[in-house]
């Protein structure tokens, strides 16, 4: 089942036990909690994976989702600045970040953002 969370949650929980401090281990994890609304756990798996990975566009674009939902846009839009930079016009993060910029009122910002490739 393409949307069995729960399963996939305990599938990752084994795989950090088995191998822990694996970066895309903990960012999985943290994308699933994610999806299960448990932002803050999200959050906490997120940032251990960027404590490993650092300069992983993906790793701070997670981050930077899980902090627009809980309306920490300022961490959310220095997170995806940074996955910007790492990996230019990737769609996913500029309409992240466009959407972040609305929240902030930058609203040619959010414009330019969403008009990029």
């Amino acid at each position: 089942m393409l949307s069995d969370y729960q399963g996939a949650l305990k599938d990752l929980d084994k795989d950090d036990v088995l191998g822990p401090n694996n970066a895309l281990t903990l960012q999985n994890r943290g994308d699933v909690k994610n999806m299960l609304e448990d932002c803050e756990g999200a959050l906490e798996d997120i940032d251990k994976a960027d404590v490993f990975e650092p300069n992983n566009a993906s790793i701070l674009r997670s981050c930077g989702v899980v902090k627009r939902i809980l309306k920490d846009f300022q961490g959310a839009l220095k997170d995806l600045n940074q996955a910007d930079v790492l990996e230019p016009n990737n769609t996913f993060t500029l309409q992240s970040r466009g959407d972040v910029k609305r929240m902030l009122e930058d609203y040619q910002g959010a414009l330019k953002d969403l008009e990029r490739p």
